[in-house]
């Protein structure tokens, strides 16, 4: 078997990751601002670049890995990230007409992370034809909540088809409980209380390894306080919202607007917050802290206990007095707390690699 590439694609970059058939990372890359002053950065190398869309960027980046040896014909498969995968898509899958059109359905549920996704892939597919492509999706590792934990309290209407709750991050849960029981030297706690904090934010609930209930829900705006998106609110405040400056704009302040960026009066970055001492900046942080406090106190009751915390993102493995803040917090519990770098771009080389080997690949 040839190397994995890992592609992560966001909104105005893409990330790339080479692993070996053994899985080891090595090589790692990206193009940062597409469509302005666009930026290659590899071998902690950086240089300007021009990118004006995905297709150009990824251009860019597969020219740089063959520079360095790493060629498209030298690859075995690549892996994408895919944030939601909906009902259906549940296991990581190769990559299909089927499956874009999948994909592309439930962009209206991700629309920060789906649209680029799938630029990513129609990108490579134009480059690179008949190189396989696999997808892995955030929202697989919760299709083991129960029923209980994924319906909203709505009748069975047609207006109600397909609202549930999905919960995402699901790629960094999954290298978490990976990646823990190397790190502790010990079996995974067979109730873990996992929090993702970044600029994105959610709390997990997970017993013998599998997600039993996690804060995010038909969306990636539901629970935590965020960034920018604006986690639990009343439905009726979301409703006097869309009344008041209508439904686009409601959308656009929820996603973009609000979170520590709303609170704080224009700042998402939790270290530039916890920086600056006004009194602004201050509440903005404590409204993080609180609610991811009480939101783990609301998991911990779930598994009717809790064995371990463990905090994995930008702001849970970077952020140390939040992740104190959260931790004195859930302190009652007595359970340990351990921090894990996050390894998503591993899990989803992990998971292609599975595909390849179960010959799902060819």
């Amino acid at each position: 078997m040839g190397p994995v590439l890992v592609i992560n694609a966001g909104s105005s970059s893409i990330k790339l990751a080479v692993f070996t058939p053994a899985l080891v990372l090595v090589l790692a890359a990206s193009v940062t601002r597409i469509g302005g002053d666009a930026c290659l950065t590899i071998g902690g190398e950086a240089r300007p670049v021009v990118a004006g869309d995905h297709r150009a960027a990824l251009g860019v980046l597969l020219a740089a890995l063959a520079q360095r040896g790493t060629g498209v014909a030298d690859l075995a498969a690549v892996g994408h990230r895919v944030v939601h995968g909906g009902e259906n898509l549940i296991a990581p899958c190769r990559i299909t007409a089927a499956t874009i059109a999948e994909i592309r359905a439930c962009a209206r549920l991700a629309p920060l992370h789906n649209p680029h996704n799938l630029a990513a892939i129609e990108a490579l597919a134009a480059l690179a034809p008949a190189l396989p492509q696999c997808a892995s999706f955030d929202t697989a590792f919760h299709a083991t909540n129960p029923d209980v934990a994924t319906r909203f309290a709505l009748p069975d209407v047609p207006a109600a088809q397909g609202l549930r709750r999905y919960g995402f991050h699901g790629l960094s849960y999954a290298s978490l409980i990976e990646a823990l029981p190397r790190q502790s030297a010990q079996p995974l706690p067979r109730r873990l209380l996992a929090y993702h904090l970044g600029n994105g934010a959610s709390a997990c609930a997970i017993v013998n390894g599998h997600s039993l209930c996690t804060t995010m829900g038909y969306s990636p705006l539901d629970g935590l306080t965020m960034g920018t998106r604006v986690g639990s609110i009343d439905p009726e405040a979301v409703l006097t919202l869309a009344e008041r400056i209508g439904i686009a704009a409601t959308r656009a302040l929820l996603t973009h607007e609000a979170g520590l960026r709303g609170l704080s009066g224009g700042v998402s970055d939790m270290q530039v917050l916890l920086n600056d001492h006004s009194e602004k900046a201050r509440g903005a942080v404590d409204h993080f802290c609180h609610w991811a406090i009480r939101h783990g106190g609301g998991l911990i009751a779930a598994m009717g206990g809790v064995d371990a915390v463990a905090f994995t993102g930008g702001i849970g493995e970077h952020a140390a007095p939040v992740r104190n803040r959260i931790a004195a917090g859930l302190a009652f519990a007595g359970a340990k707390v351990w921090v894990v770098p996050a390894e998503e771009e591993h899990q989803i080389a992990r998971d292609t690699a599975g595909l390849i080997a179960q010959g799902r690949m060819n």
